[in-house]
């Protein structure tokens, strides 16, 4: 669009929003019902517009006059923007055609005579009308008006408002009515009581001088009052509303720049007033305190917002700024999308109830003071029932919820799209009332279960680290929702911990296949999300699929709503099956099924095997075949085994190990202790360890690769988005060629399906398809034989094994 923040100032946050949820609406059902001619140079409307268009913007053009046949083929349009041009003119029967209009915006354009607004006679569907920014003399509404009896929102502005003016507009029942000042303006005492309007905006200019009687008419004809661009005057306005008993009980200051001493003036006597809703958006502060400023303990006002404030001082004090805005004797207080950095506590127990901080910059020290040494906590917060600290700065759990743990009432806590994480050390310290939690966003991992109230109800941890639901340590006997979209979970949680919930949210994890049965610890649930995960279509998934269709069927032993069913839940293993809905997925039940399976194929199988026995017995085939397999492995066992002492010139080390940075603490801890010392009695090399200071990453890679007879690569997934590790996967290869098939030994530290695996990693591929790779067990009774396997797999004769020892 071509307007800038200054020239908007007529068109009214309430204008755009519903022209903008109108396209929003548009372009939802259908785009191709939308032509922008916005800033396209032009003088008329164009000809060839689509018949089917509902939306047409022709803002920021050359355009001075709108004929009849302009719109007669677009008999569908419902939005039209011709704001911004040079319109002088329009045809009495240019909306002739266009009955389904319900916005139209002629701001900022030549137009002169608010009383021959013929054309209005033919939208009898108007909701918007924006006619701001025109050239007109005086308010007086023309006869057309009187058949706008939809209209919601007007938007109007002139030098002179006089007695009668809105008199056309006595009968139409408004929401929201715009005014939008010239300097200079000439306004007659009690002109505006023929507008009934829920809400009136009232739009100066930057040198307007705020006049008296426009201002006492407003605060005593509407309930909403919005004063828009305000400079100064800011005492005068104090001043009438103590003279005054208005009847507006919201009022909003929007765009202004305002003295401290002004502002804290103007709220002290709104405190007295009928006003219970005071909102100041997009306000510039000047001259900031030094110390504290005085405040009437006693109000009528409910809510107090801030929006978008900025400071223009340099040398205040911070801590006086927030004491008065935490202070307010209000039952809600809301400073959002502001810088604010820390929030001090009220010297006094308060009022507050209501508390909203998003999108501001405080850190873990809100709430709190620093005496010597100790930090103090904030004791005189206590009617707070619900906290809203979305969007700041926060970062550990564990100090948030010392902040908050004397805020006895308190049930509703929003802490989402912060940097909070949990290290499960520290015992939090909740208050005992909350139930609802919202934690979304943020950096939680497993550990979060042991920091949260015992009696929540509603619980939101999606879009964290959570790969598992502990049932042991976690005891949430209340809860009832359970929201853990976009995390890492493998499987389905056991709600033994939390029996009675009713409502799971696990879209977007990592479950590849459900376990169904863990759903009998559910006896309350009634809502499962388990859309958008990376479903495998095998065997294990056939209680699952039953479970959605169950659900789709609304059979009445199954008590579970499958959220989102069938559309978001789709195969994505195996290949041939990729894309395709569970709902179509057909697995055989004999595929399965062992007791089948086994009754199918054991009767031929019996009857085979004892027709081969008995063959083989009668040929004398077993002593042949054993001949021959003493045989084989003997010449293998020479072949592999014949080892040249040239081959291991240079040759320092067993292996070397590869691995992720995120798996460092599996090597460390795990597989290097089993492999080396007096347990493996091996040398392994690797890059913390072998590493040169001073050589490039490569040349120390090289290097290594090249003193070892073997190449161990830790795979998972956090290896194959390592690009080091692809460098090191690279060398390996080439050494393999050198030195046989058998120097690569690959460990495979978790499930990774080859559909995982990126393109770039052929290679890894290939190993993986064509050789035997080493698989982590979970199960501790199967490490000694993992152990042994791998030792023998990495056990040599190296030359100098002393010399390298003594180095060491």
């Amino acid at each position: 669009m071509c307007i800038s923040r200054q020239t908007m100032k007529p068109m009214t946050a309430t204008f755009w929003t519903v022209a903008m949820l109108v396209r929003l609406q548009l372009i939802a059902s259908s785009p191709d019902n939308i032509v922008d001619f916005s800033s396209k140079n032009l003088s008329s409307v164009p000809r060839d517009l689509p018949q089917k268009v509902e939306f047409l913007d022709l803002s920021c053009n050359r355009i001075q006059q709108l004929h009849r046949e302009d719109f007669q083929n677009t008999t569908l349009l419902r939005f039209l923007n011709v704001s911004w041009n040079s319109l002088e003119e329009i045809d009495p029967e240019t909306f002739f055609h266009t009955s389904h209009l319900e916005i139209l915006d002629l701001s900022h354009n030549r137009l002169k005579n608010l009383s021959g607004q013929h054309y209005l006679l033919h939208t009898r569907n108007l909701v918007v009308l924006n006619l701001a920014g025109n050239s007109f003399l005086t308010m007086t509404l023309g006869t057309g008006f009187s058949n706008l009896i939809n209209l919601e929102i007007l938007a109007v502005g002139a030098k002179n408002i006089s007695m009668g003016d809105f008199k056309n507009i006595a009968e139409v029942k408004l929401h929201t009515m715009t005014l939008s000042l010239e300097d200079e303006l000439g306004y007659e005492a009690g002109s505006l009581k023929d507008v009934h309007a829920d809400k009136l905006q009232i739009a100066f200019t930057c040198n307007e001088i705020m006049n008296h009687d426009l201002i006492t008419d407003a605060l005593l004809l509407f309930d909403e009052v919005e004063l828009m661009n305000l400079t100064d005057g800011y005492r005068d306005l104090s001043e009438q509303l103590q003279k005054v008993t208005p009847r507006t009980s919201h009022l909003y200051l929007t765009n202004i720049i305002i003295k401290w001493q002004d502002l804290t003036t103007f709220v002290n006597v709104s405190l007295k007033t009928s006003i219970t809703h005071l909102c100041i958006t997009d306000v510039a502060l000047t001259n900031l305190p030094s110390e504290d400023t005085d405040m009437n303990l006693t109000s009528n006002m409910t809510s107090f917002t801030v929006r978008r404030a900025v400071v223009k001082s340099f040398l205040f004090s911070q801590e006086a700024v927030y004491n008065f805005f935490i202070s307010l004797p209000v039952k809600s207080l809301a400073m959002l999308e502001t810088s604010v950095i820390h929030m001090t506590c009220p010297k006094s127990q308060s009022p507050l109830s209501h508390l909203d901080f998003s999108n501001c910059a405080l850190s873990d020290t809100i709430f709190s003071r620093v005496e010597g040494q100790e930090t103090v906590e904030c004791e005189d917060l206590g009617n707070v029932t619900k906290l809203i600290l979305a969007n700041n700065n926060l970062k550990s759990l564990h100090l948030v919820s010392k902040r908050v743990q004397y805020m006895r009432s308190l049930q509703h806590l929003d802490l989402s799209l912060n940097s909070l994480v949990y290290d499960g050390l520290a015992e939090c310290a909740w208050p005992p009332n909350i139930t609802s939690m919202i934690l979304s966003s943020n950096g939680l991992t497993d550990s979060i279960f042991k920091c949260l109230p015992k009696g929540i109800k509603t619980l939101d941890l999606q879009n964290n680290q959570v790969s598992a639901v502990p049932s042991s340590t976690l005891q949430m006997k209340n809860l009832t929702s359970l929201n853990l979209n976009t995390n890492r979970l493998l499987d389905l949680p056991v709600c033994n911990s939390f029996p009675i919930v009713e409502v799971l949210l696990l879209k977007s994890n990592s479950l590849h296949a459900p376990s169904v049965n863990k759903l009998n610890s559910c006896p309350k649930l009634q809502t499962l999300d388990v859309s958008h995960n990376p479903f495998t279509c095998t065997c294990a998934l056939r209680g699952f699929i039953s479970l959605g269709i169950k659900s789709e069927m609304n059979e009445i032993h199954t008590r579970i709503n499958m959220s989102d069913w069938p559309l978001g839940y789709y195969c994505t293993y195996p290949e041939a099956l990729r894309d395709s809905t569970l709902k179509h997925i057909w697995i055989p039940e004999v595929q399965c099924n062992t007791g089948l399976l086994v009754a199918t194929i054991l009767c031929p199988a019996v009857a085979i095997i004892i027709g081969t026995v008995i063959l083989c017995h009668h040929l004398d085939a077993l002593w042949y075949m054993s001949m021959i397999w003493q045989w084989t492995r003997a010449k293998h066992r020479a072949r592999t085994q014949h080892i040249r002492p040239e081959d291991l010139v240079g040759v320092e080390f067993h292996a070397f190990v590869s691995y992720s940075q995120h798996d460092t603490d599996w090597v460390h801890n795990t597989l290097l202790p089993n492999l080396e010392g007096p347990l493996g009695g091996l040398r392994i090399s690797h890059h913390e360890k072998n590493f040169v200071p001073g050589k490039s990453i490569i040349e120390n890679i090289i290097s290594c690769v090249e003193k070892s007879r073997r190449s161990m690569f830790v795979l998972s997934a956090h290896f194959i988005k390592s690009e080091w590790c692809h460098y090191e996967l690279y060398f390996a290869s080439h050494q393999r060629v050198s030195r046989g098939s058998d120097s690569v030994v690959l460990v495979l530290l978790e499930p990774l399906p080859q559909y995982l695996i990126p393109s770039k990693y052929y290679q890894l591929k290939s190993m993986m398809s064509r050789h035997t790779y080493l698989e982590w067990p979970q199960d501790r009774a199967k490490h000694r034989l993992f152990w042994a396997n791998l030792r023998a797999a990495l056990q040599a004769d190296l030359p100098n094994a002393s010399a390298t020892e003594i180095d060491e």
